[in-house]
């Protein structure tokens, strides 16, 4: 083994191990590093007791070796790599990597390196990414439940068709639950529809929007207001209480907001809109209600104006409201916005087809604009036909 007394020192200065098996697997040759590694002496670890000792069972023993003896039937000139877990002496326990290969007809050699610290560190990165799917699974989980309870707040299609015998309703959150949100009311004297963009999407945004579905309530059922200029400014003064009940800084969190009721005697429309304006499409006209350049919430402190706009309605006129989503959805061949003087044409093409194809038409255009492209907001389309 005088070669081998050579070869270990210098493997021993790359800090590798050596072990020569016989054609019966039993070790005939243990290096004093690997000795060293596994605290034992050499005598300990020579024969069948390399397999015996250094393994926390004996039939695993068995199945490594008879593993490592199918490389010596193979003949081959290739070299094989395994890694295996071995004892030591005090208990502890010893990843290393081997490189075994064909030596002679009677013999084969295992060169292997402590990858110990390697594999602990792959036990923690596989198990901080365990911990962090199953982190990711309770989060989708409680946001799942969030969608289902939003939904519950959401008023039905059978509702909304007891207040607007022709309507549709485009609600494409951008993340599982939305920060946008529609409202539909009608009392004695007119038929209420809302078209809310709280700010923020996804769980932010819902929340934002379960408070929004709270003080619309308030103010109409509670508050009695009627006049939609003056649910505006109702609005304005429930949402800055409720986001700023407590603590002594302000918060920016808002929502645009349109708004139209109808006479259910004179067919005559009142618009007023915190930054959401909407659109009549009348045969081939567009008619577009601008909205007031203010949101709900806090805005500087500045003293809020909210118009208000009153027009006819004529039969055959479909109304959109809509939030700002579909207009800013990048796509398209240069990869811009979809702008409003696109959608106004989308919306002119779709007022010439039968309201229950509307939606989807609207839908198909949204998505064909996108194309690959992310979703960049929650989506909501609201339209009605007189």
């Amino acid at each position: 083994m005088v070669e081998f007394d050579i070869q270990e020192q210098i493997l021993e200065k790359l800090n590798a191990l050596v072990v020569v098996l016989n054609s019966s697997g039993n070790a005939e040759y243990v290096s004093k590093s690997a000795c060293q590694l596994l605290g034992y002496d050499n005598n300990e670890l020579i024969g069948s007791n390399w397999w015996d000792i250094t393994r926390f069972s004996k039939p695993e023993g068995e199945r490594t070796k008879n593993k490592i003896l199918a490389v010596m039937r193979r003949s081959s000139a290739s070299v094989e790599t395994f890694e295996h877990l071995l004892k030591t002496s005090y208990g502890g326990q010893k990843w290393i990597r081997w490189n075994v290969s064909y030596l002679n007809e009677e013999q084969i050699i295992g060169i292997g390196y402590d990858v110990t610290d390697k594999k602990q560190q792959e036990k923690q990165l596989l198990d901080r990414n365990v911990q962090l799917l199953q982190q990711h699974k309770e989060i989708k989980d409680s946001i799942f439940y969030a969608q289902r309870i939003q939904q519950n707040s959401l008023q039905s299609k059978e509702y909304i068709n007891s207040v607007f015998n022709h309507n549709f309703v485009l609600y494409k959150p951008k993340d599982i639950v939305s920060g946008d949100f529609y409202f539909f009311y009608q009392d004695n004297d007119n038929r209420y529809a809302f078209v809310v963009d709280c700010t923020g999407h996804g769980v932010p945004g819902a929340m934002m929007s379960m408070v929004a579905n709270s003080i619309i309530k308030e103010v109409l059922l509670n508050k009695k207001a009627k006049a939609v200029s003056q649910i505006l400014y109702e609005l304005d003064k429930e949402l800055f209480k409720c986001i700023n009940s407590y603590g002594t800084e302000l918060s920016s969190d808002g929502m645009d907001v349109a708004i139209i009721s109808i006479s259910k005697k004179t067919n005559r429309l009142h618009f007023a809109g915190a930054f959401r304006p909407m659109i009549i499409v009348r045969k081939e006209q567009i008619i577009e209600l601008k909205a007031s350049r203010y949101p709900l919430g806090f805005y500087n402190d500045v003293d809020k104006i909210f118009e208000e706009h009153v027009i006819l309605l004529q039969p055959g006129d479909n109304l959109y409201l809509f939030t700002d989503g579909f207009l800013d959805q990048f796509g398209g061949e240069n990869n811009k916005k979809l702008n409003r003087r696109n959608f106004k044409e989308m919306l002119k093409i779709a007022s010439e087809m039968p309201l229950e194809e509307q939606e989807s038409f609207l839908d198909y255009s949204f998505n064909n604009w996108k194309q690959e492209e992310e979703q960049t907001d929650d989506v909501l389309v609201v339209g009605i036909k007189i």
